[in-house]
């Protein structure tokens, strides 16, 4: 899922918040920590699209035709996006 620039900034200052008032961190560059976190959001989202891209192009090389929508096509793309991202964050 992307989030808008908004959405990011509003997400990575909670984060920043909650560490602080959990004192789960010490934050001595907030603009710095406030960055890593929207380029781990960005970083997410590519490789979302990375996985959505190889997981469509794998059921439309499957032997029958599954067509997009069906439940049958739900849940091979499920499987497969299970698959690709464990198979990735190894």
């Amino acid at each position: 899922m992307k989030f808008s620039e908004g959405r990011q900034s509003h997400l990575s200052h909670e984060i920043v918040r909650v560490l602080k008032a959990e004192g789960l961190a010490d934050i001595d560059r907030e603009k710095y920590v406030l960055h890593e976190i929207k380029r781990v959001f960005e970083s997410e989202h590519e490789r979302g699209d990375q996985i959505d891209d190889i997981v469509r192009q794998k059921i439309a090389s499957l032997s029958r035709n599954v067509p997009p929508g069906t439940p049958e096509w739900d849940i091979l793309y499920k499987r497969y996006y299970e698959e690709e991202d464990r198979r990735r964050r190894r």
